[in-house]
């Protein structure tokens, strides 16, 4: 077989496994796969950051798996809480308390991008560590970014002013 050729072959299979699985995890686990990469990255590269600058702690490495370690908790509860509204909306507890859900997976995809969103801006603030020269715009986009998602109410999709609780 010739190299076209197996190249088309890799490029078949590949193709597959992303259809494959976008068809088993849809968007949400496509979100979710990008926050795991995203952890990662941001582990790299802070541990390269504080190589460069000579102030690489194991100590701190690994308050920083502990942190990474509790996003995954965050997440697993956010996955807990949309199967609850799944479940409680194949009962006839849905129709008594008038409860309608529109999207599967809410919580889920909403922690996993506010923590890509997180992830993202630390990552800039370790390349920057380690010496590359990071736009102003897009360290100042990606914070008002993560502000701006912060301050969100999304069950009530209204916008909380910076520092205030929310108040049931």
């Amino acid at each position: 077989m010739d190299a076209p050729s197996k190249a088309q072959e890799l490029h078949a299979i590949i193709t597959g496994v992303f259809v494959l699985l976008t068809a088993f995890w849809g968007w949400v686990g496509w979100a979710v796969t990008l926050m795991v990469l995203c952890m990662a990255l941001d582990y790299v590269t802070g541990s390269l950051a504080a190589r460069r600058n000579g102030t690489w702690d194991s100590g701190v490495a690994r308050d920083g798996l502990w942190h990474k370690l509790g996003e995954v908790f965050a997440l697993v509860v956010a996955m807990i809480c949309d199967l609850l509204i799944v479940l409680i909306l194949h009962t006839d507890a849905a129709e008594i308390l008038h409860f309608s859900w529109s999207w599967r997976n809410y919580f889920t995809l909403m922690v996993s991008i506010w923590y890509i969103i997180t992830e993202l801006g630390s990552i800039i603030e370790n390349a920057a560590a380690m010496g590359a020269n990071v736009p102003k715009w897009l360290t100042k986009g990606l914070a008002k970014i993560h502000d701006k998602a912060d301050n969100l109410d999304p069950m009530g999709a209204e916008e909380t002013p910076a520092g205030e609780d929310v108040q049931n």
